[in-house]
């Protein structure tokens, strides 16, 4: 075989897998860690759980609740199945109610790490990806829906993403419903695929007595202000009432202290929000392919001691298409032999330093080669004159 096909076949990588090359990568690093210096400033203090657990560890509803998406893999010390993380929230619910059990509430945890999942989606074919979160654990209130709601967007807004949106739903609102009117089987999941098209005719036919409920339910989606007013008027059975003036509490609550932000209501969504138990939402940017992120109330911990929480997750690769490019950084090139305190000075300026190992030809030459955009000759910063 031939040595540029050797070099070819080591460049392939499994689909969904990509290396981080420059600048790409140095950028990637300076978002997250920008994004955590937000988080912290907020309170919410850092956790680094492990790439790897024990399999029972990373289901979010215990070995009977299936992962799909978690790599497995044999511990050949302990002879248990263990896997790769596919998501960070439940590895920070573990040491919140383990590790940190006897520190006071509530507990403001965050966290950033790359996780790997079996498969993409369509929205984003990446298996492996950074992602970084915060968690609000011990706090049942309305106050804390709000603040992590608004704390992912302080976030993002810090990074420079424009056109933040955020839409709020409350995934246990529906299965309320359905349960109250005796709905269940086939026709629960006809309905429920129904409200995922947002097909009012369809849930109309197949709804039967939940028909004015449901129907009203789907009619209160879109802008926040005019969903809130057709959802307070929603007739619902008693069981429902609770959640629908949990997420109208939250989202007033948002609207009053958090005027600017841009937010919708979609109180029949449960897509990808199965094991949460209150508010959730989904946080985008405005020409940007995919989710920038989500988050929502769960329970965190055993069934038996579990604890109200909440957080949100933020997906670093749609992330970086709705921040702006970074500025591109000055590198100077100094010539084998440049004295060391000469070199130390200009990155105390700010400059990139790359210095030349053995005495070479004239220095703007060697710059241009190295891709610096200034040289150091003979005392003088010179700038490199781009190819004509």
């Amino acid at each position: 075989m031939a040595a540029a096909d050797r070099d070819a076949r080591r460049a392939l990588l499994p689909a969904g897998l990509r290396d981080g090359l420059p600048p790409d990568a140095a950028h990637g690093a300076a978002v997250i860690e920008r994004l955590m210096a937000e988080l912290a400033a907020h309170g919410y203090e850092r956790v680094d759980p492990p790439l790897v657990e024990f399999e029972d560890s990373l289901l979010p509803g215990g070995p009977a609740g299936g992962a799909p998406e978690i790599f497995r893999l044999m511990d050949p010390l302990s002879q248990r199945m263990m896997g790769v993380r596919a998501d960070m929230t439940i590895q920070v619910a573990r040491i919140a109610t383990t590790r940190l059990s006897e520190h006071p509430r509530p507990l403001r945890l965050s966290y950033a790490g790359d996780v790997l999942r079996v498969k993409g989606t369509q929205l984003r074919p990446e298996r492996q990806f950074a992602q970084v979160g915060a968690e609000l654990i011990g706090a049942p209130s309305v106050a804390a829906d709000v603040e992590v709601v608004r704390l992912a967007a302080d976030a993002l807004e810090a990074i420079g993403v424009a056109g933040l949106s955020i839409d709020l739903n409350a995934p246990p609102l529906v299965p309320a419903v359905l349960a109250a009117y005796g709905l269940k089987g086939k026709q629960a999941t006809a309905l429920r695929a129904a409200l995922d098209r947002k097909d009012a005719d369809a849930v109309a036919a197949a709804a039967g007595p939940a028909a004015a409920a449901l129907g009203g339910l789907l009619a209160a989606t879109g802008p926040a202000r005019a969903a809130l007013m057709i959802l307070t008027t929603v007739e619902l059975p008693e069981a429902a009432q609770a959640q629908r003036a949990r997420l109208a509490a939250v989202v007033s609550a948002l609207l009053e202290s958090a005027p600017a932000l841009r937010l919708t209501v979609d109180p029949v969504e449960n897509r990808g929000f199965e094991y949460h138990t209150g508010i959730g939402f989904t946080l985008f940017g405005r020409g940007v392919r995919g989710e920038l992120g989500r988050g929502g109330r769960y329970l965190a911990g055993e069934a038996s001691a579990a604890e109200p929480a909440t957080g949100f997750s933020l997906f670093l690769d749609t992330a970086l298409r709705a921040v702006p490019e970074p500025a591109p950084v000055s590198r100077i090139f100094l010539p084998h032999g440049t004295p060391l305190d000469r070199a130390r000075a200009l990155r105390d300026r700010g400059w990139v330093t790359v210095a030349g190992l053995e005495p070479g030809g004239p220095a703007l030459a060697e710059a241009r080669r190295l891709g610096c955009s200034h040289a150091w000759c003979d005392g003088t910063i010179v700038e490199v004159e781009a190819k004509s």
